[in-house]
């Protein structure tokens, strides 16, 4: 019996190494420190391996390790020179699950784990969080042994574009933090410290609001658009989300802005880092994206406070909202229809506090993030079961 092979058999705990670029900001991100904080609640070893970022600091806080790789998001090849290093991690930290959630960093991570020998493997699993392109590179995170889809939209574009067994994927959807994104559980004071800090008109003005990262993917041209279409309405735009992310992009949207006559009514105001507290300010929330959705956490991070969402109508957001029931979709890329969409909840509140409710309770029902994170530990433990069958039943991984 190798030694390896003697330690699991006493183990009653998982080690698991998480793989990304980096923790700036984003949905992989914030679901890989909410997995990670899940883990150390559930008394297991949580590791995740990154280029670092701001979110580091909550990831430790939260009871998890992390390792700095520089360079392990970049597509160059220096990134593989992190392989020695990561093989040597997996065996000397006895690593259980090996979780890779990005592609330059799962090919650093399935190099590694395939130049170990068989006995000294953890599981494989992979996260296909977004529709990559279809080729050899993005290939690599059809490999694990388990792949997760973040939706039921991507399973079927795996399963159309990968040899993968249908056994072999699983969907798990991305969820919400049901205690982080609670209106009951934000105070008055932090609504106003948003309020203030942004400098938002009086509560009685709509407040227009757009999360998102300053990208031409989310579709912050087609938002300007639409809103230049409805100027005449009273309303106050707000799009959340890192300039100095995209400095080319936001200098452009403020020409634009100017050009369309809506002066200092579409605000960027930066990173937030206060989202409940910015959605309470809303009065309905738009996700214009131009390329689909892979699931759409925002749209449910949303809905969870109990706003009216009108999204593009492609991708996750058919599955994440119901239109005409807990919000509008919209033809992607026609700011015509935005516009009338925007008009409609702008004009009848009490179809946008309607459609609020509903979605509530929907999102409440089905992506609440706990419940996801339940069904990624048991994955992790089942495929454990699945790999290590000598494993007496009473000291398998729970």
């Amino acid at each position: 019996m190798t030694e390896r092979a003697d330690v699991q058999k006493t183990k009653q705990h998982l080690t698991v190494v998480q793989m990304l670029p980096e923790l700036e900001e984003g949905g992989v991100e914030c679901e890989t420190v909410e997995m990670a904080a899940h883990l150390v609640r559930k008394g297991h070893n949580s590791i995740v391996v990154t280029q670092g970022g701001r979110m580091v600091a909550t990831l430790e806080a939260q009871g998890s390790t992390h390792i700095l790789y520089r360079h392990v998001g970049e597509k160059s090849p220096r990134c593989l020179g992190h392989i020695p290093k990561l093989r040597r991690l997996l065996i000397e930290k006895r690593v259980d699950v090996l979780h890779l959630r990005s592609r330059v960093p799962a090919w650093v991570g399935y190099l590694a784990w395939l130049s170990l020998p068989k006995p000294l493997r953890p599981c494989l699993v992979t996260t296909f969080h977004g529709f990559y392109s279809v080729n050899a590179f993005s290939a690599v995170m059809a490999k694990g042994q388990k792949t997760i889809a973040v939706s039921a939209t991507i399973k079927d574009h795996i399963l159309e574009n990968y040899p993968v067994p249908e056994a072999r994927v699983e969907v798990i959807y991305g969820g919400f933090d049901d205690q982080l994104f609670n209106p009951d559980m934000v105070s008055a004071e932090r609504i106003e410290a948003i309020r203030s800090g942004w400098r938002l008109p009086t509560p009685d003005v709509p407040i227009i609001f757009f999360p998102g990262r300053i990208t031409r993917l989310k579709g912050h041209t087609l938002f300007v658009r639409s809103l230049a279409m409805i100027k005449d309405h009273g309303w106050v735009a707000v799009c959340a989300g890192d300039v100095n992310e995209n400095p080319n992009l936001a200098a452009e949207l403020k020409e634009m802005i100017t050009t369309c006559g809506l002066g200092d009514r579409i605000l960027f105001p930066g990173y937030c880092t206060d989202m409940p507290a910015a959605l309470m300010t809303a009065h309905l929330v738009v996700l214009p994206s131009i390329k689909p959705e892979s699931f759409g956490r925002t749209a449910v991070e949303a809905q969870a406070m109990g706003k009216p969402v009108i999204a593009s109508a492609h991708g996750g957001s058919l599955e994440t909202v119901v239109d005409r029931k807990t919000g509008l979709l919209v033809r992607p890329n026609d700011a015509t229809e935005m516009a009338e969409a925007l008009i409609l909840l702008l004009s009848d509140p009490k179809l946008a506090a309607r459609l609020g409710r509903a979605g509530q309770l929907r999102v409440r029902e089905k992506f609440v993030a706990r419940q996801m994170f339940d069904k990624t530990l048991r994955l992790y433990t089942d495929l454990k079961k699945e790999t290590d069958p000598s494993l007496p039943k009473e000291t398998r991984p729970s």
